[in-house]
Parts: C-alpha cells; sequence; structure tokens
C-alpha cells in the first residue's frame, strides 16, 4: 500500500512536460508593476495567423513566475470587445517546432478559421506556460484532495510532507484571477464579465478547468475539460483521487444555468483509463441540472492522449463555448 500511495503523489508532467528552466524568484514583487507594455511580440513563434505576445516571467506573489502569452487574432482592434479564452500548458498551444514533442494544439489556426466562418464570437487566448517540475501541485484540485477517504489521505499527507510536495491549486487559480486578469482586463479591449471569460485545458488543465469554474463560477462562464485525468496521479489500482475528485464536483459545481461544461476523452495511451469514469460524470451533470444545451462529455474513438489528438477536435469546445 504505501508504495501504491508513493506512486499516487507523484508529480507529473504526461505529455505536457517542459524542460525550460523558470527563476523561482520575485514572489513578492508588486503585481501593480506589471502592465501590458511588458508584454513584448514573440517573432521565433511561428503563427497561422494573429500576433503573439509574451510576458517572459509574470510576476506573481501565489506561484512561481512563468512565461504567459497573449494571443491576439488578426486585425485585433480596440474599436470592438473580444472575448477571453484562459488556457493552461501553453507553451503547446501554438507551434509544434517550439515543443517538447512536436505537436501543438493550432489553437491559432482553429481560432481563425472558426471566426473567419462565422461560427464563433471574437476572443483572445491567453496561454499560462507551466513548469514540468511543479505542473502537478498546481494543476491538481486541491480541495477534492479534502474528499479523499481519510484513511488513505493521512498517509499521503505523512509522504507528501516528507517528500516537500505541496498542492498549490488554490494559489494558482488565485494568480490567474487576482493577478493576471485584472492586466488582462485592463490592458486589453476585451469583457471582463463571466458571460465572456472562460477557461480551457487538458489532462491535469482540465481538473484545473473545471476547478476554476467551481471556484470561481463568478469569474468563468464556460469551462472546457479535454481528456480530463480523472485519476488524478498515475493510473493504480485502489486509486483514491477520482472518488475525491467527483465528490468535490458534487459539493461544489454550480447548478445549471449560468455555465456551459464540455468534457471529453479518447480510449488510447493514457486516455484509455478515462471511458470508465464517463458515467459518474454524467451522473454528477444531471444531478446539477445540465442538459445537452450547456453540458457536453463527449467519446472520440480512436484518439490518445497527445497535442495531436485535442488538436484534431478543438473546434468542438471552442465552438460549443464561443458559438454564435
Amino acid at each position: 500500500m504505501k508504495k501504491i500511495i508513493y506512486i499516487l503523489i507523484i508529480c507529473l508532467s504526461f505529455s505536457c512536460k517542459n524542460t525550460k528552466d523558470t527563476k523561482t524568484d520575485n514572489f513578492e514583487t508588486d503585481i501593480q508593476s506589471t502592465t501590458a507594455h511588458q508584454f513584448k511580440s514573440v517573432d521565433e513563434v511561428k503563427l497561422y495567423a494573429g500576433k503573439l505576445l509574451r510576458f517572459d516571467s509574470f510576476p506573481s506573489k501565489y506561484i512561481t513566475p512563468r512565461p504567459v502569452d497573449i494571443w491576439l487574432p488578426k486585425n485585433y482592434s480596440s474599436d470592438k470587445k473580444y472575448n477571453v479564452l484562459y488556457m493552461h500548458d501553453g507553451q503547446m498551444l501554438f507551434d509544434s517546432k517550439m515543443t517538447w514533442n512536436k505537436q501543438e494544439w493550432k489553437v491559432d489556426e482553429w481560432a481563425t478559421q472558426l471566426v473567419e466562418e462565422g461560427k464563433v464570437k471574437d476572443f483572445i487566448v491567453v496561454a499560462i506556460h507551466n513548469i514540468a517540475q511543479l505542473r502537478w501541485q498546481d494543476l491538481y484540485p486541491q480541495k477534492s484532495f479534502n474528499f479523499i477517504d481519510e484513511s488513505v489521505k493521512d498517509s499521503l499527507v505523512d509522504i507528501a510532507g516528507k517528500k516537500n510536495i505541496k498542492l498549490n491549486g488554490d494559489n494558482y487559480l488565485k494568480f490567474v484571477v487576482e493577478e493576471l486578469k485584472p492586466i488582462i482586463d485592463s490592458s486589453y479591449s476585451v469583457y471582463t464579465d463571466r458571460e465572456h471569460t472562460f477557461v480551457m485545458g487538458s489532462s491535469m488543465g482540465g481538473l484545473m478547468s473545471i476547478y476554476a469554474i467551481s471556484e470561481y463560477p463568478i469569474v468563468f462562464g464556460g469551462a472546457a475539460c479535454l481528456s480530463t485525468h480523472w485519476v488524478g496521479a498515475m493510473p493504480m489500482e485502489d486509486n483514491p483521487y477520482p472518488d475525491g475528485i467527483f465528490k468535490y464536483m458534487e459539493a461544489n459545481l454550480s447548478k445549471a444555468g449560468t455555465h456551459k461544461l464540455y468534457f471529453d476523452y479518447g480510449n488510447k495511451t493514457l486516455d484509455a483509463h478515462y471511458p470508465q469514469y464517463a458515467p459518474r460524470v454524467d451522473e454528477i451533470l444531471k444531478a446539477k441540472g445540465y442538459t445537452e444545451e450547456n453540458s457536453k462529455n463527449l467519446f472520440f474513438e480512436g484518439t490518445d492522449h497527445s497535442e495531436n489528438s485535442w488538436n484534431s477536435r478543438l473546434d468542438q469546445p471552442i465552438i460549443f463555448l464561443l458559438g454564435k
């Protein structure tokens, strides 16, 4: 059992790992000094369309500073307002030549195409980079840990303390909501209300996206969770994490009425562990009053746990959240 518990608390990168080192100082930097001019054009990232701006080390008192990108669509204009889509694992979204596995989401391709076809509203993307060695701590839905069976939780806490592992999901969300979003809202021509603010991610980023809308239902109007990593950590028998995550959702996910929720999953590689949890997700959505009008839980046969798979179906969550 101890071996199982130890494996469960290993901090995972999965398919979105990043080998770039990021400085971990400046935690107490005054966030008010962060202004739009510190987002600078990124020439080395090749885009299909639009413009990419980057703050190389966005200061935070909550999490380790890291790069944050902003994708602006072509013909971006201050004369109109844009929706905002916040995305995790930001270094994996735009250019496969710059990613560790030479894959990408092709966010700029899909966004440009869907806007030009008149299928979605105008939007910008705020892409938050991960730090590989901190990714699991940052993206795990922290309060769901409280719903894990007490007999297992005590052992997990003990081992985590000895390994200096600290869950940081709540601080990650404070960074997004209290530090990053105010800068985006004040510096770019965007809507600032819930109806026009969305969050999206895959794997651990999927968990963080449903956590974000549960913790901040007045901030986010919709969440898209691709290949959501319901197992929480390493797939393992007697895994306590899934039940804790679902119990958290049952207690904290907002009832239907003001939000849109999108989930999906495949059945190859790591995604092979997810179909077993689809009925539990459906039960929770139904109990909360969600219907096909405001929620999706889609299965994509033969797709695996990779950026290529998420790219292949990215139009669906974008249209669902931002469709006209």
